[in-house]
């Protein structure tokens, strides 16, 4: 049972929404506690292959729940970061950001993290907290000038200013923008695509991405050994899709 979000699993798709509309899902230690063990669960669930993040009502996430803290809350640390997903570095399975609404701060940083980001045309973007004398400490500073180029960033970061989703999408951190009525609708359309691939290939292929950013030079990128490329020729999947292609019939993917 959780708290502070609702959990749906079906057809190898868990759905993770934030449950705290009355704070337009501003998070806090123990919404960020319950939402790493989600996650953690996700990961080790074998039957899961693909995730989706949004938020309830009019917000998906408002970062920081500054009234919990200024009530004296203390905003203690959670192992795998905001969200449970700014701070974890082993999931090698893909997590889309259906961004619903207001996504400032923590929350921007929530959808940063994920792979993908599917954006109502009514969500708004910001890294807000130089205005209430903080800073984007959980991967935002980081993941925006990586993701879009410092300058881009930095005309962000440095202003605290508000991005609506259709500059998102201009400045590169968005992937696609939809009418608000079709969000969900599309956010499981790319779900649906990726599902259509193999699960140990689309775990491999994130795999090496994420670790080749890692390291600058392109040809040490690419002689690099990794650990999910053996996996994947040994696995099932490797003989399946190969097989399926031959005899003209869709592949049936164990994701072993």
């Amino acid at each position: 049972m959780t708290e502070f979000c609702l959990v749906e699993k079906a057809d190898h798709l868990m759905t993770v929404t934030i449950n705290r509309p009355e704070r337009l899902n501003a998070l806090h230690p123990a919404g960020n506690a319950e939402l790493g063990e989600v996650f953690d669960d996700f990961a080790a669930d074998d039957d899961m292959w693909v995730a989706i993040i949004t938020g309830s009502g009019r917000g998906f996430c408002a970062g920081n729940d500054l009234r919990f803290q200024a009530g004296g809350g203390a905003m203690v640390p959670v192992p795998r970061g905001f969200g449970g997903l700014t701070s974890r570095w082993d999931l090698d399975k893909p997590v889309i950001a259906a961004v619903n609404g207001v996504s400032m701060g923590g929350g921007f940083e929530i959808a940063l993290a994920c792979d993908l980001i599917i954006a109502s045309d009514l969500a708004v973007f910001a890294l807000p907290e130089p205005k209430v004398g903080l800073a984007a400490l959980a991967g935002g500073l980081q993941r925006l000038s990586r993701q879009i180029g410092s300058k881009r960033a930095l005309g962000m970061i440095l202003t605290g200013r508000h991005v609506a989703a259709a500059e998102g999408y201009e400045l590169g951190f968005v992937n696609e923008v939809v009418p608000h009525d079709q969000l969900m609708v599309r956010a499981r359309e790319w779900a649906a695509m990726i599902l259509a691939c193999s699960p140990v290939s689309i775990r491999t292929s994130k795999d090496v991405v994420s670790r080749s950013l890692d390291v600058a030079s392109l040809r040490e990128s690419m002689e690099m050994n990794f650990d999910s490329v053996r996996r994947l020729v040994a696995s099932d999947d490797f003989v399946e899709g190969p097989l399926a292609f031959s005899e003209k019939r869709p592949p049936v993917w164990t994701g072993r």
